[in-house]
């Protein structure tokens, strides 16, 4: 059960272990998503309340609507940077009345774009992420996320570029370092590895984060120094309208932001499911998220996707269900009525680590080794998925990863295996010759020939060659054509078999075709071509017939 029904489900008759998980889950994962969301904000270039409007909103109905259990929904970096872009270019002043009517303009069409691609079932983009390309974009947001937060470690700030620009930044100014900063992010690290260790699934975040925000109470380390979140305004997000007038200059850019909110939440959603839990729907995806982006415009928030960071420290924490995304969204209600300057006390260093240590996990050494040890072409996808995602950025990456899949997949289908039948000796068995069975008995002047695999305008050509090869090599007088494992033909295929028909000398028999490829054959007049005699039930068909035909004829 996911939606609405589940997280009512898990209020109503959850077990009081499972609510308690996901309490935890929800408040751990608000002290990430909260600050997080408010530095999004202001890297779209609006005021950090904005961020904490992305986290309520969108949370609160994607909790109620969207399909995965743990997908916690807010801003991302991405969405932020997209934003920021798209903003500047219609607002390029700043005036603030005219850039929250742009932020709710923007936001409200990457819901409609999302609802609208439900409406046309484009949902099914989703399944062309395999999961070799899917481990690849882990790892690779999950480096991107490390190189993100590893500044606030060290008390250092670099302005962000692309990735390897940023990383060379990292490394320029490390002999800048707040030493007492880098004391706070050490300690985070120390008691959250300490805890998860001697207890998994504990609460060590949410204890972490309490304990920083004391230790920086008592000990003044903001005044010391230590970059702090800093002041949080406080009230109640009010009703914001669409500005119509925007509508045309937005909706390019909100296109690719709804592409990217997508993208996002489903690679993010599809990397925390665990067995047991239901499949991602991606349509449902669309609608949830495509809600959540509406509903959240008409409250002065910014464009929403699933982040896998926070959904990361969802799941780390224990949460089960969407309630945890709704006591998040409470957390967010909370903060901007109450808790807005205790948070703000929380060192930046904390938040890092907090991060960090949750994110970590998206990188799987394991899964590549196991991909490689299986296949190597799908290895090398997860890699360019990887590598995509830092040279390109998430959504590049990803398209990038997809695209190859694509090739790879082509290059594939583009040399179907073609096997030469050969019947067990002593049995009714049949299967490709090969020298692991020697003994398989083949038939003189019979070439069974069995393609596997639709044929198409992409390896019809190839098909074709490496049937003309096998009859030079054999020499038969009679072509069995076993289309029992072609699930379709298209015309291109087609056409070659019907040049085959008639350049070839020898005879070519077709048997066992699907029902709509023999649809295919009688609609091309191939059937006509071959006449009644040479469509035939099954290869064993053809073999009795066959020997029936090379027997001598009996006395009159």
């Amino acid at each position: 059960m996911t939606g609405l029904g589940s997280t009512v489900q898990a209020f109503r008759h959850g077990a009081p272990s499972e609510l308690r998980f996901n309490i935890v889950a929800g408040l751990t994962a608000a002290a990430v998503v909260l600050p997080k969301a408010m530095a999004f904000a202001t890297v779209a270039g609006l005021p950090v309340a904005v961020g904490l409007y992305t986290a309520f909103v969108p949370a609160v109905i994607y909790g109620l609507l969207g399909s995965s259990r743990v997908l916690s929904v807010s801003s991302t970096t991405t969405l932020a940077i997209l934003t920021g872009a798209e903003l500047g270019s219609v607002v390029p002043d700043g005036d603030p009345a005219k850039l929250t009517a742009a932020t709710a303009t923007l936001t409200a069409l990457v819901g409609v774009l999302l609802l609208a691609a439900r409406l046309m079932k484009l949902g099914f983009v989703a399944s062309f992420i395999s999961v070799p390309v899917l481990t690849g974009f882990k790892a690779g947001i999950g480096v991107v996320i490390l190189l993100d937060q590893a500044p606030k470690l060290f008390g250092l700030h670099v302005t962000k570029q692309s990735f390897f620009a940023d990383l060379a930044g990292l490394i320029q100014h490390l002999p800048e370092t707040s030493l007492l900063t880098l004391a706070v992010a050490v300690t985070t690290l120390a008691a959250l590895a300490s805890m998860e260790c001697l207890r998994p699934h504990s609460p060590a975040p949410l204890v972490t984060v309490a304990a920083a925000i004391a230790a920086s109470w008592l000990l003044g380390l903001g005044a010391a120094g230590v970059p702090v979140i800093g002041a949080i305004p406080q009230g109640l997000p009010s009703l914001t309208l669409p500005d119509l007038a925007l509508i045309q200059a937005l909706l390019p850019g909100a296109m690719g932001i709804a592409l990217m909110s997508f993208t996002e939440s489903i690679a993010a959603g599809r990397a925390f499911v665990r067995p047991g839990d239901p499949p991602i729907d991606a349509n449902c995806e669309l609608v949830a998220t495509g809600a959540a982006n509406l509903g959240g415009a008409l409250l002065g928030a910014m464009p929403a996707g699933g982040g896998a960071s926070q959904t990361g420290i969802v799941r780390a924490a224990g949460g089960r269900t969407q309630a945890a995304s709704l006591v998040t969204a409470a957390a967010s209600l909370a903060t901007m009525l109450l808790l807005a300057p205790i948070l703000g006390l929380l060192p930046q260093a904390t938040l890092a680590a907090l991060v960090i240590v949750y994110s970590a996990g998206l990188i799987q050494p394991r899964e590549f080794r196991a991909i490689h040890r299986v296949r190597r072409m799908e290895f090398h996808w997860a890699v360019v998925a990887a590598v995509g995602v830092l040279v390109f950025g998430t959504l590049q990456g990803i398209v990038v990863a997809i695209v190859l899949s694509f090739v790879g997949l082509a290059l594939q289908t583009a040399h179907p295996p073609v096997s030469v039948v050969a019947r067990k000796r002593g049995a009714d068995v049949l299967r490709p010759l090969s020298p692991e069975h020697p003994d398989d008995e083949t038939f003189e002047g019979l070439l069974i020939l069995r393609p596997e695999g639709r044929l198409y305008f992409a390896n019809a050509q190839n098909v074709g060659e490496r049937i003309r090869t096998l009859i030079a090599e054999h020499k038969p007088r009679v072509v069995v054509l076993d289309l029992s494992r072609v699930p379709d033909i298209e015309y291109s295929a087609l056409q070659m078999l019907q040049e085959g028909v008639r350049r070839t000398s020898v005879t070519l028999w077709l048997v066992d075709c699907n029902p709509g490829v023999l649809d295919m054959v009688r609609r091309a007049g191939l059937d006509h071509e071959l006449g009644p005699d040479r469509l035939l039930f099954n290869a064993r068909t053809a073999i009795e017939r066959y020997r029936k035909l090379q027997a001598p004829s009996a006395p009159g």
